[in-house]
């Protein structure tokens, strides 16, 4: 298992090696991987495609997705191209949808043709201020009365 994402991430199962995966019919949140340094820190793994499904065997896994020669090409060989899958309990197609463009958000994978900003712009929910709260904070036990 890995954790991606923000704050405590999602439990992905994986990472396995892409070429000889054979992908479950299930609906999931995909992450394709390679190892940046496999001698010096072969536990360290890279985000290079961000993925959703409604049936992973319906993605052309391993090699004959539209992106996969972009895999391919970032890791150096497919023999070094990883897979990770998070199939979202309960979760609609627009959940899956929504933690995949974070995810993209966060790790701004190289394959992925769109791209999303992770900021929020002031359009998106209005501007906002408050003033500062500087009152003192007195605390009153049980056996005090207001005075």
């Amino acid at each position: 298992m890995i954790r991606l994402g923000s704050l405590a991430g999602y439990p992905f199962e994986g990472p396995r090696l892409l070429g000889g995966w054979t992908p479950p019919q299930a609906a999931a949140v995909y992450a394709i991987m390679y190892k940046p340094d496999p001698d010096k820190k072969p536990e360290n793994y890279a985000v290079i495609y961000v993925g959703h499904a409604v049936d992973l065997s319906a993605e052309r896994f391993p090699f004959k997705h539209p992106r996969a020669a972009c895999w391919t090409q970032r890791a150096g060989s497919k023999w070094k191209v990883y897979i990770c899958t998070y199939e979202v309990p309960g979760g609609t197609s627009a959940h899956r949808e929504q933690i995949a463009r974070e995810l993209i958000a966060v790790y701004r994978p190289g394959c992925n043709e769109q791209q999303y900003d992770h900021a929020w712009k002031d359009e998106w929910i209005g501007e906002y201020s408050a003033a500062p709260n500087t009152a003192p904070v007195t605390r009153r036990g049980p056996d005090q009365r207001p005075r």
